[in-house]
């Protein structure tokens, strides 16, 4: 990278750095500037007369493998994914309006994010892959969000935009909410967002079975006091919907559903959603999947999750035998978490769960060197000295924890979590298993 580009990306980190401290967030109680100094941008005239929320939060972590891999990668594991070194994970804005959720008159908003470290590739628009799913041919990826920071020598920190939509409130029946644009997936149980999540490293299930994003168009409409479904179209991307980005696979189109039922008492919960889609413009094989989250309050303070995934795409390249348009590929899995409120402010959990690649199309080693490689088969991330390996295999791991509140505006989450895969060596320095232990912090800003 030339000194131009090196003083353009620094630019650019200061002036997210300067953002962050100058704002507070309403996405968790008060945030720390607030807290500390008082003031609240939110409640200046022009945001508040007009109900929009500026906000954001930063989280970073570090994390020790046992297994001391040579790479200082973590397998397969993603998000958390360096061994020793201290990780700015996320550090995110955001810009919303957001729309009322009953009434009898129209109501228009929408959302802004933008996200900056080592979490951002893996939520980046990469629904057009580097090499074609089907035929193995290179391809021509979007320009959404791959390339903002103009280089791709830093291996590690990039940027990402992962929702950029306009929303808006539809006063028919028990109100119509509709958002266009580009969103995060309404699928599954974890999600990319820090403080949405219990654990700081993320289930095989998330990171390989699911989408992370999508564009295009998505309504939610509550039935009764029961029962809620959404459904929606999805464009923009050459691996079924997943993903997509703004300038490419535009003529492709799938849909995306899923239904909702809450008992009366509000304890217990069940979704199933899924996506359905060709792969791709110029493939008419079929991707799609499933997904199934039941929720649970076994007590006032013990809280149990159990999800299952369930995916596939048909006529995929199979790289074992160099033949186009053949494999037809599928993963599925389990996964668990158990919670308990030890107080109100520190909660226990633990997180079990078994994932299958049936044939080696969706868990990579590691997954950053694998999400960064190009057309000609080099990766940024790996300093085009080694590639990631893909195997078909059974992905094991089970992860305990605490989540430490201390405040309204700092998260802490020390885990321990142990891996192991049945029919492929994907850990450090070619091992079935690994033990990480881990610790990261959240702040709400």
């Amino acid at each position: 990278m030339n000194n131009s580009s090196n003083r353009k990306k620094q630019r650019f980190i200061g002036t997210v750095g300067v953002l962050a401290m100058s704002i507070s967030s309403a996405y968790a109680g008060d945030g720390a500037v607030k807290s500390l100094s008082g003031f609240d941008i939110n409640e200046t005239s022009f945001l508040k007369n007009n109900g929009i929320v500026v906000g954001g939060w930063g989280n970073a972590g570090i994390t020790y493998n046992a297994a001391s891999p040579d790479n200082n990668f973590n397998g397969p594991v993603t998000f958390g994914d360096r061994s020793g070194e201290f990780q700015l994970n996320q550090l995110n804005l955001y810009v919303q309006r957001a729309v009322a959720t009953e009434g009898s008159s129209w109501d228009f908003g929408g959302r802004f994010d933008v996200m900056f470290g080592t979490d951002a590739i893996f939520t980046q628009a990469y629904g057009v892959p580097a090499f074609d799913v089907n035929t193995g041919a290179a391809l021509n990826r979007n320009h959404w969000d791959l390339d903002l920071l103009g280089a791709d020598n830093n291996r590690f920190y990039d940027l990402a935009l992962p929702q950029a939509y306009l929303e808006a409130y539809v006063p028919i029946g028990n109100g119509l909410n509709v958002k266009a644009g580009h969103f995060y997936t309404p699928i599954g149980y974890e999600t990319v967002p820090a403080p949405d999540n219990f654990f700081y490293t993320h289930a095989y299930t998330m990171q390989y079975g699911e989408p992370f994003t999508h564009t295009g168009i998505l309504g939610n409409y509550a039935v009764d006091k029961n029962w809620s479904v959404m459904g929606g179209a999805i464009t923009a991307s050459a691996t079924g919907g997943w993903d997509g980005g703004w300038d490419k696979q535009l003529g492709n189109w799938g849909g995306i559903a899923g239904t909702t039922w809450t008992s009366d008492d509000k304890n217990t919960s069940a979704n199933i959603s899924g996506t359905y889609s060709a792969t791709s413009e110029h493939s008419d094989k079929s991707w799609g999947m499933y997904s199934i989250v039941v929720k649970h309050n076994i007590t006032e303070k013990t809280h149990l999750m159990v999800q299952h995934d369930h995916g596939y795409a048909d006529g995929t390249y199979d790289f074992a035998t160099s033949t186009p348009n053949t494999l037809d590929a599928e993963w599925y899995g389990i996964n668990t978490h158990l919670t308990y409120d030890v107080t109100d402010k520190v909660v226990a959990g633990v997180r079990g769960e078994w994932f299958r690649d049936q044939n080696g199309f969706r868990v990579c080693s590691p997954g950053r060197v694998a999400a960064a490689t190009n057309g000609s088969g080099s990766s940024y991330a790996a300093g085009g000295n080694f590639t990631a390996s893909c195997n078909a295999a059974s992905y094991y791991q089970v992860t305990a924890g605490v989540t430490w509140k201390p405040t309204t505006w700092l998260n802490l989450r020390p885990n321990v979590r142990y891996d192991w895969a049945d029919g492929a060596r994907p850990f450090g320095n070619n091992k079935q298993d690994q033990f990480l232990f881990s610790t990261d912090f959240t702040i709400n800003f």
